[in-house]
């Protein structure tokens, strides 16, 4: 109905046609009701709600309350909120302990920050106590170093010593057949700190040289050449040599005329002292032309003596030249195994003077043993020893006359049968070489015994020498009993018996040393030579010249990768390797005994037995006596161009006798090619106790790669540059080199770091 009214309003009313103005009148009641209302909702309602529910609190009986708080059992009453009140007694009770542990916490953290303050204190006087304990350390230092300076104070060279030009004062001997180095060599030429200047005359210089065999002046001046000690300034000169021999005898002068030509040497000085004649033979066993020759006070170095010519520690008995101007074929040279050979020994000679009534006059060896002994040993020694080629109880060979013409040779000698070539085969096929010294025991040694004591040697045979008397090559510096045997001959009868009781490896001992020497110091014309200075110079106490240091061309690389550390390196267990170096490397001390080893070696050398000197058996490539020999191995070997005094470092005193405070080892390590797996190695060489540097050897024409990052394993790595590949570059004596102790090691190699602490131990 409203609806209808209201439409009929709207359009004027009905039955008297709808007044306008009360369509309007209608609008406006309408609009001011509606707003009116809308008042009265937004306003009103709001202040009366909000005043009601401020006071409604205020009553004072509780139980009317609508909106105040209610007891925690009411409210749990209610059934939706019951799991929120665990909920909360739950929180309640975690936010206690919470609580709790917090205050324990800053209780210990109150606790700890005292002991961070102590710990403070502690550390500042600490530092304190090790300021003054390195105050201390410096002090003991330094009171150490001045009371060395007061004990062993530091001794200059000695003034170089000149003797007059004439040497006027120089005592004269009663005999020259009493000459040795006491009374016939003039000490004040060679000072300790001389060096051994050797003066070499010019042969073509003087008559007799036309007559030398081409050969051997070839070789000798070849060698004298190269030699370290040849001096041209022969005013400072401590030995005086001239080459005499051997001699051609078409043109072999008399004897008359080579002593006066001898005696007219510029530096002969009336008598010759410190000169040393040399007689040397390559094919000739024949000559001894020195025997009827007045040397005065030089000292002579020949194959053959007689013992009214020799004089023992003054002359010399040298080796043959066999191999003069050329290198002995190596190639040729049988091996050393196996150890028995076809014969058990063997003999080819001839002596011509007694060989015939020998012959007519043999008896049996059932004889010999009754003591019906014939004319003279040579006799005996044939027949007892075509008595045991008969017997068969072994095989050999003993042949008393030569199929052809035998070599020349001395009175009572056994002359050479054959060419060279068929004596060294039959010397290849034979375990011993038997050496019948002269009938004339006044003959101590003949160029022949040397040649058979030569090829025995050359070809692996033991030599057997028969004549205690015999003087062999440099015999007053090698020990010949323990690669030759020598026996007398009276006891021709036992030696069957001696040389099948031999053992395997005893023989194999014996072959090793006699090849040694054979190598070592009679080969070629160098090694002669070279030994035969080496002798007079250690005679006379004077150290060895230093071997050339090789010089370390180094190749620029770049480092910088830090090194890691390997584990299976790292793992050494409870085993304590040593400190890490956390100070520079440090070389080691200096070699302190160059002038007092030799005198001191060659003293007790002299009086030893059986052999006066023995030669070290360690070095077949240097030809020289023990102390030129370069030995890098801590304090068990010779030094002479730098190093420590030995031992094996203050760590190890205690155990092993250490006799330096402190002690390093560098590493020298060959490489080719193989950048991989040299990085690889030099990182495993990271965090090792006591080493000094690295040396990489690089063995390769090829420089290594410019962008190759090399690992810094906190020591220095010097990379040196060789001229040819070669596996003996490890060996040589690198300048850079500053601690005795050198561990050499390939590249591929893999040593765990209480490996190598072993060995340095």
């Amino acid at each position: 109905e409203l609806m209808t009214g209201y439409t009929m309003l709207r359009n004027g009313g009905v039955g008297n046609g709808g007044q306008p103005w009360m369509l309007r009148w209608s609008n406006r009641i309408r609009l001011t009701w509606l707003s009116f209302t809308l008042f009265i909702i937004l306003v009103f309602f709001p202040l009366i709600a909000h005043y009601y529910l401020t006071t409604i609190d205020d009553a004072d009986d509780a139980g009317k309350r609508i909106f105040g708080p209610r007891t925690g059992n009411e409210l749990c009453e209610v059934k939706h909120v019951q799991d929120l009140c665990r909920i909360r007694e739950s929180v309640s009770e975690e936010l206690l302990q919470l609580e709790a542990k917090r205050q324990e916490l800053n209780s210990e953290i109150a606790k700890l920050n005292l002991k961070i303050e102590a710990c403070k204190k502690s550390i500042e006087n600490a530092k304190q106590d090790l300021l003054q304990l390195k105050n201390v350390i410096s002090q003991t230092e330094h009171s150490y170093k001045e009371l060395m300076a007061q004990n062993q104070p530091k001794l200059s060279l000695p003034i170089r010593l000149l003797p007059d030009k004439d040497d006027a004062a120089f005592p004269l001997p009663k005999s020259n057949r009493n000459c040795r180095l006491h009374n016939c060599f003039d000490y004040s030429r060679c000072p300790l700190t001389s060096g051994f200047p050797v003066y070499v005359y010019n042969s073509d210089d003087y008559p007799f040289g036309g007559s030398l065999d081409p050969l051997i002046k070839q070789a000798f001046e070849a060698t004298v050449r190269t030699n370290v000690y040849i001096t041209e300034n022969a005013n400072i000169a401590c030995v005086y040599i001239i080459l005499v021999g051997e001699m051609q005898e078409p043109v072999m002068p008399k004897p008359t005329e080579l002593e006066q030509q001898l005696h007219s040497l510029p530096y002969w000085r009336t008598d010759g002292h410190n000169h040393l004649i040399i007689n040397l033979s390559r094919k000739s066993e024949t000559q001894n032309f020195m025997y009827n020759i007045s040397t005065g006070r030089a000292m002579i170095a020949q194959s053959t003596f007689y013992d009214v010519q020799y004089r023992p520690g003054f002359d010399i008995v040298v080796s043959p030249l066999v191999h003069a101007m050329s290198e002995p074929n190596f190639l040729e040279i049988p091996p050393q195994v196996p150890v028995k050979r076809k014969y058990l020994f063997s003999f080819q000679g001839e002596k011509i003077e007694s060989l015939r009534s020998s012959l007519q006059e043999v008896r049996s060896f059932e004889e010999e043993i009754e003591g019906n002994a014939p004319a003279d040993y040579d006799d005996r020694i044939i027949t007892t020893l075509k008595a045991v080629q008969d017997s068969k109880l072994d095989f050999v060979l003993v042949e008393f006359t030569c199929k052809n013409q035998p070599k020349a040779s001395l009175p009572t000698e056994w002359a050479l049968c054959g060419e060279r070539d068929d004596r060294l085969e039959l010397l290849k096929l034979s375990t011993f070489a038997l050496i019948i010294t002269p009938g004339d025991t006044h003959l101590v040694i003949s160029a022949g015994c040397a040649m058979r004591l030569f090829e025995a040697l050359e070809v692996g045979a033991i030599p057997v020498v028969l004549g205690e008397q015999v003087q062999l090559p440099y015999n007053d510096v090698i020990r010949w009993n323990e690669a030759a045997l020598i026996i007398p001959k009276p006891r021709i009868t036992e030696v069957h018996f001696l040389l099948r009781s031999i053992s395997d490896n005893d023989l194999l001992a014996m072959r090793r040393q006699g090849r040694f020497l054979w190598e070592t110091y009679f080969s070629t014309s160098d090694n002669v030579f070279s030994t035969v200075l080496a002798i007079i110079r250690t005679r006379i106490q004077i150290p060895a010249a230093p071997i050339r240091e090789e010089t370390a061309v180094e190749i620029p690389h770049r480092s910088g990768k830090a090194a890691g550390t390997d584990p299976n390196m790292a793992d050494n267990g409870d085993l304590d390797l040593g400190p890490v170096e956390t100070e520079p490397p440090y070389a080691s001390p200096k070699y302190l005994r160059n002038f007092t080893l030799t005198a001191m070696d060659i003293y007790r050398n002299w009086n030893s037995a059986p052999g006066p000197f023995h030669l070290f058996p360690y070095t077949p490539f240097d030809p020289v006596l023990p102390s030129e020999a370069k030995f890098l191995g801590s304090g068990t070997g010779f030094r002479p161009i730098g190093g420590g005094a030995g031992g094996s470092g203050k760590e190890f005193q205690a155990a092993l006798g250490g006799n330096v405070p402190r002690e390093q080892f560098t590493v020298v390590m060959l490489t080719y090619e193989r950048e991989e797996v040299l990085m690889n190695s030099l990182e495993r060489l990271n965090g090792l106790p006591y080493l000094n540097k690295v040396v990489v050897v690089w063995n390769s024409p090829k420089l290594p790669s410019e962008d190759l990052l090399w690992p810094d394993i906190g020591v220095p790595i010097m990379v040196v540059r060789t001229e040819k590949n070669s596996l003996n570059n490890r060996f040589l004596p690198w300048d850079e080199i500053e601690t005795e102790a050198i561990l050499s090691i390939d590249d591929d190699a893999h040593l765990r770091h209480d490996e190598i602490m072993f060995g340095f131990r």
